[in-house]
């Protein structure tokens, strides 16, 4: 392909600038949670636990685990939207970076609160939520062949996706 061809296509940077921000809100999570993590872990430190009620330990898990669900739902619904009317590619993957940035959004708070639940309540059902939203980040981080998948693309559409993958030489 002509190399003038792939710098002119609109998709790339907005394809380009997501992948860039959806990296780093992984990269922010983890080293925060795995902090607090070997913190609860370590015996040779001293700590007094919180004294915090117990209500609050069940509500924070569960807002956690309700976070993961309406991240699920609010990406699937906005991505659903690309297919109610003929719109531009432009358009589609437009409406694609905002659903997943506000998904990454939700799944980065989810991972701030299972560390801030863990250090506080120790309790181990946010070493499993953090897995949980581990799993998640993973599988929703953007890629040409997912875009493709989600957005249903065919034809000359899936052609300009894919060919984001290709490397200006």
């Amino acid at each position: 392909m002509n190399k003038k061809i792939l710098e002119k296509d609109p998709i790339r940077p907005i394809y380009e600038k997501l992948e860039r921000n959806t990296l780093i809100l992984i990269a922010c999570s983890i080293p925060f949670f795995a902090i607090v993590y070997l913190y609860s872990q370590s015996e040779s430190i001293n700590r007094s636990p919180f004294d915090l009620p117990q209500i609050l330990d069940f509500f924070l898990l569960g807002l956690i685990y309700g976070l993961l669900a309406v991240h699920y739902w609010n990406f699937h619904n906005a991505i659903g939207k690309t297919f109610i009317s003929n719109q531009d590619l432009e358009t589609k993957i437009h409406l694609y970076q905002q659903a997943t940035m506000r998904r990454f959004w939700i799944l980065f708070l989810s991972s701030i609160l299972c560390s801030l639940g863990l250090l506080f309540f120790e309790n181990n059902g946010y070493i499993i939520a953090y897995a949980v939203t581990l799993v998640l980040l993973s599988l929703g981080k953007p890629s040409p062949d997912r875009i493709v998948r989600l957005l249903k693309l065919k034809g000359e559409e899936k052609e300009r996706v894919i060919r984001i993958k290709t490397r200006e030489s």
